[in-house]
Formats: C-alpha cells, structure tokens, sequence
C-alpha cells in the first residue's frame, strides 16, 4: 500500500487501462476506427483479450473513453451540487465545475475523440445512443420526468454541442468553458427568434 492509498495492483491496472486508452486513440486517429481491428490495438499494447475486456466492454467503449470519462464526472457533479434556481444555469454550473475536474491529459484525449467520432458511423451511433441514456439518468436523478424537463435537458446538450463547435478549430484547454457560457447564454435568446 502506498501513501496514496492504492495497491500495487490498483496502480497496475490503472497504468494498463491508460495504455489502452492513449494507444487506441493514436492507432484509431492514424489507421482510422472501422477500419483498425481490436487485436492491432491488444498487439500495440501487448495485452490480451481477458486484460481488455476486464477494463473495456468493447472497442467503442475504449475510443469514447474520454467522453464517457466527461459524462460520469458530469453525472456526480450533478448529484453534489445544490439545485435551486433555473434548472439550465445547474446544468450550466455543473459543466463548469466538470471541465475544471479534467486534467491536461484528458484535454489532449477529448479533441481526438470527437475527431474519431466525426469520421466514423459505428462511433458516432455508439455516442449518441451514450448521450441519450446520460440524458435520461440526468432527468431521473433530478425526479419526476416532465415534458419541460426533458426538453429542458435536451436544450443544453444542444448548447454543450454548440460550444463543442465554437471550440473545437483549435481546442485550447483554457477556452472550451468561456465557450459553454456563451453557449448557455445565447440559448434563452434563441428559443425567442422571430421569424
């Protein structure tokens, strides 16, 4: 046991699901994700499937890694934090507070994977059907579901996914909040354009 609190072992998994993590987001960016099978991904990290397959599900769950990462966080945020106030500016906080919880690693990992998501059709469906079932655990937590609440959920991925553009040319750590305020800001005004 070390001062940290956690075993050898521990330390030993955490360094191979890292590996698995890092490789497969370089290996899927250079040869692409449909087309890079799981075992060129075990062979570059020298594990075998048992290894993998205790850290992963599937090679999806693997490439979405960071994003999956990004929504757990979000996820118990969500739960520590008070929720009184417009619902949109807790939703908006608490991606705040979520982004400010993500180190510099995931950062380098977060671009790439949106990156490979964009370029294939397998990822992308694997995303959005992740996003759909974070969005209904985000309604559930919050109590009874509610035609306001659900659009109301649906309103902020719509603006999380806008700030996500506004972001993503150059994808400097320090910038991705500013853009999910203006984002979160600009979504009252456009709920009352006119034609």
């Amino acid at each position: 046991m070390t001062t940290s609190g956690t075993t050898l072992r521990e330390r030993k998994k955490l360094r191979t699901r890292q590996a698995l993590v890092e490789t497969a987001i370089s290996i899927f960016g250079e040869r692409g994700f449909d087309a890079t099978p799981l075992d060129a991904l075990l062979e570059e990290v020298e594990v075998s499937r048992r290894t993998f397959f205790r850290n992963f599900r599937s090679k999806e769950d693997v490439a979405l890694a960071a994003v999956k990462e990004l929504w757990s966080a979000y996820l118990d945020v969500l739960d520590e934090t008070e929720k009184s106030g417009p619902l949109a500016d807790v939703f908006r906080d608490a991606m705040l507070a979520t982004l400010d919880r993500m180190d510099e690693n995931w950062y380098q990992r977060f671009p790439a994977t949106l990156r490979l998501i964009d370029e294939s059709p397998s990822l992308n469906g694997h995303t959005l059907l992740h996003c759909a079932e974070t969005e209904a655990e985000v309604v559930r937590r919050l109590g009874e579901p509610s035609l306001e609440l659900r659009l109301l959920v649906e309103f902020c991925v719509a603006a999380w996914r806008c700030a996500l553009d506004e972001w993503l040319p150059d994808c400097a750590p320090g910038e991705l909040p500013g853009h999910v305020r203006r984002a979160f800001a600009a979504m009252d005004k456009s709920l009352r354009l006119r034609a």
